[in-house]
Formats: structure tokens, sequence, C-alpha cells
């Protein structure tokens, strides 16, 4: 029987707990993988992004046996061919500098004019042994410079469709309301509030 109270987020990266955390307040509590005593680098090596969700839930799961959700996000750019997508967190190297990746993203759309962009997530959720998908996209355009100091990752240069600002420039509540992760997370939680009705 799923424990109702607490669901083990498969993921090392805080700014992603944090965000999650704010989505499912009231509704779920959302542990870390510190709470069932696992690395924080959990394996990554799948070529796409629902292959990376759920290699890393599976890991969870085969090797702590709790249920759990992992999630995995890609920017795509129209003009990069979908790039950086499955390598976003490491786009300028292994050291996951989110500055670095932005910058590389920026110089690599010089004097570029289609700025289309879309930010894309899978959660994949394993439920007494059984797996679930659940995503969400964020369509907008690049920026030409950073903009803005909330959020995290490439934030800061991406303005969502309908939108003057930046997701680094959007309020937690308003980012929330339209990001990709948001949708993702708005899913899981209509698919657990089911089960428990």
């Amino acid at each position: 029987m799923m424990n109702k109270d607490k669901l083990i987020f498969a993921t090392g990266n805080p700014n992603k707990i944090k965000e999650v955390h704010e989505l499912l307040e009231g509704i779920f509590e959302v542990g870390g993988l510190q709470d069932i005593g696992c690395p924080l680098d959990l394996p990554e090596t799948s070529p796409t992004i629902e292959g990376n969700a759920l290699q890393k839930a599976r890991y969870v799961f085969e090797n702590y046996g709790v249920d759990c959700f992992s999630e995995d996000t890609g920017l795509e750019v129209e003009a990069l061919n979908g790039e950086p997508g499955v390598f976003s967190a490491r786009y300028a190297g292994e050291g996951k500098n989110a500055q670095d990746n932005m910058d590389l993203v920026l110089r690599k759309m010089a004097g570029e004019t289609n700025r289309k962009a879309r930010f894309y997530t899978v959660i994949a959720l394993i439920l007494n042994g059984e797996e679930h998908l659940f995503e969400g996209i964020a369509e907008g355009n690049l920026r030409h410079e950073p903009s803005g100091t909330g959020g995290f990752g490439y934030d800061p240069i991406f303005q969502p469709n309908g939108f003057e600002l930046t997701f680094a420039e959007l309020s937690k509540a308003e980012k929330n309301a339209i990001s990709h992760r948001g949708q993702a997370v708005r899913k899981l939680v209509k698919f657990l509030t089911s089960l428990n009705a």
C-alpha cells in the first residue's frame, strides 16, 4: 500500500527538490535521497529524457525498495537541432555549472534569429512496482542575454510564450503555474490523489 504521506524524490538537485516540494505542499510530503541513505549522484546514461527519468527511479526502487519518483528535464532549442536536450545539465561539461551551460547556449545562438525553444520534463513514478510517466512542456524563446535572478538552470534566458519576462523574472507562483515541471507535477498529483479518493 502506498504511503500517503511521503514519496521519495529521486534527485540530488536541491533546486528541484525545493520547487517540487512547493508544488506538493499540503498534498504529499516529499523526501529526498538523504532520507533513505542513497548517494546523491544517480545514474543518467540514457539517450532520452524519458529514459533518464525511469533509470533514476528504477535505481532507487530496485536498491532501496521504496515508492519514488524521478524527473528529468531538457531545454530543447530548435535552431540547435534540439540541443542541449538530454545533456542540458552537463552541456558545458561534467561540472554541471548552470552559468557555463547558459553561456554555451548563448554563444552557439549568436546571430541566430530563430530563438524558439522549449523545456521538456518527464516524471517517472514507481508505485507498488508499477511505472507511470507524466510529462510537461513549456514553449518559448531564448533571450539574447540573461535576465532575472530567480529560478535556476536556463531560467534567466528562457522567455515563455505569452510573457514579457523570463522564468527567472517571474515569481515562484507564476512560474509554477505555467512551467514544464509544474505541469508534470500536477499530472502526478492528479494521479496520486485519484488513488486515495
